[in-house]
């Protein structure tokens, strides 16, 4: 029901209210914008301000952690799940990911399956994490790479919750 119609709604408290409904933990002070799907809200966790983009996928069917003050922009998409390619069955395979506090995750990356973004780590645009990224390194391209290394002190809350998105 959210991901066809409640995503839809102009409300970040309604469709937070929902997903919160389906056993999603939210935190004060964060927004998820419009027409994002969520997949497993049970095993999604979000902390303290953060903010969403527009059209972001969240599968949280292996388990998602989303620390505090975290940027995912929008388009992104983070999956916990594949298929086992040499499985006879085609089996689905689950596996957690987690995103560090004051992370950035720049739009229309993809995070696969048992990844650790760390704390304060940058996603650069269009990027594919398939590794764990360490605490302030700023990873981009396809596969990600280290380009740099972050040096802010994060002493910021990135509160974002426009009216009507």
């Amino acid at each position: 029901m959210f991901n066809f119609l409640i995503t839809r709604i102009p409300s970040h408290t309604v469709r937070q209210a929902w997903l919160r409904l389906c056993g999603a933990s939210i935190g004060q002070g964060t927004s998820i914008m419009m027409r994002s799907t969520v997949l497993g809200p049970h095993r999604l966790v979000i902390g303290d301000n953060v903010s969403i983009g527009s059209s972001v996928l969240l599968d949280a069917r292996g388990g998602l952690l989303v620390e505090d003050d975290v940027v995912i922009a929008s388009d992104v998409h983070v999956v916990t799940g594949d298929h086992d390619a040499d499985s006879p069955d085609f089996a689905i395979r689950l596996s957690p990911v987690s995103i560090g506090h004051h992370a950035w995750i720049a739009s229309r990356a993809t995070v696969l399956r048992d990844v650790a973004i760390g704390v304060g780590a940058v996603v650069g645009a269009a990027s594919l994490v398939r590794h764990d990224v360490n605490d302030m390194d700023i990873v981009a391209g396809v596969p990600a790479r280290v380009v740099g290394r972050r040096s802010s002190t994060l002493d910021y809350h990135p509160t974002f919750r426009p009216l009507l998105y």
